[in-house]
């Protein structure tokens, strides 16, 4: 097996301020001059989820939740482009019109093929590295994705994940891959799962490829910080509350604190 682990740093979140507007930096540039690979994140964003329709766009503590996930994206401050991948379905025109709004590159394709739709908006965006996220996690710590990113930099990845092995909490989940290792999945992954998720077939065939995995300082793989349903809305925007002027920079340590300070207590 080709994978490898590494323990998360412990850094502080990036800090800055300004609007999820502005969401394509400079090209990166090296010492020598040249310009060194380009790395973007792709959200995942559809308007159709089944247990909870139109969470991407609900009212968050005073703007919609994929602009929370946006904006913490940007205070990761590596990431050379945002964009949304979305379908072309009527139902996500709303996210289209969400992203042209607030001027957000989009990528809009066929509805049955999510690693089509990542694929088709590498393409798009001209990456060489992928930051694939699900729109749905709006309380990503800025610090994982810049550990993620700079890894990745380094070269001879196919993958850096926190993924492989679980030990960060759901909503918290970083995947970058390579342009060639999606070019490699598309070509092999059958239909099904393996289509339906992009990195499953990297999981499921490690041996065939570069993974490096990134294990959390103090592991909490069953806490939930992604919204799914009415439920974990609610549990999200409580936190936020909870948090006041903070909510916008609440780091991962931060948010569990939270999380575990607003849980309803265990009957005895």
């Amino acid at each position: 097996m080709r994978g490898d682990a590494e323990h998360s740093l412990s850094e502080l979140p990036y800090r800055s301020g300004g609007r999820y507007r502005s969401v394509e930096t400079s090209p990166n540039i090296g010492r020598d001059g040249t310009s060194l690979m380009r790395v973007g994140a792709v959200i995942q964003a559809r308007f159709s989820s089944q247990r909870l329709p139109g969470k991407v766009l609900r009212p968050l503590c005073g703007k919609p939740l994929l602009a929370h996930l946006i904006d913490r994206l940007r205070r990761s401050a590596v990431l050379d482009i945002i964009g949304v991948a979305t379908s072309t379905e009527p139902s996500d025109d709303a996210v289209a019109q969400f992203c042209a709004e607030a001027e957000i590159a989009c990528h809009r394709s066929a509805l049955d093929s999510v690693l089509g739709r990542i694929r088709g908006a590498a393409q798009q965006f001209q990456l060489d590295g992928i930051l694939q996220l699900s729109g749905d996690s709006p309380l990503l710590d800025p610090a994982l994705v810049r550990q993620a990113v700079k890894l990745f930099r380094r070269g001879g990845w196919d993958l850096v994940t926190n993924v492989q092995i679980r030990s960060f909490p759901d909503g918290q989940s970083v995947e970058i891959l390579s342009a060639d290792g999606l070019a490699r999945v598309a070509k092999k992954a059958r239909a099904g799962t393996e289509r339906g998720h992009v990195t499953s077939y990297l999981y499921a065939h490690p041996q065939e490829f570069r993974i490096r995995n990134l294990v959390a300082r103090v592991p909490r793989p069953t806490l939930r910080l992604s919204v799914d349903t009415a439920e974990d809305f609610a549990r999200i925007e409580a936190i936020l509350t909870a948090a006041g002027a903070r909510a916008d920079r609440l780091d991962l340590d931060e948010v569990a604190e939270l999380a575990d300070l607003l849980a309803p207590e265990e009957p005895d």
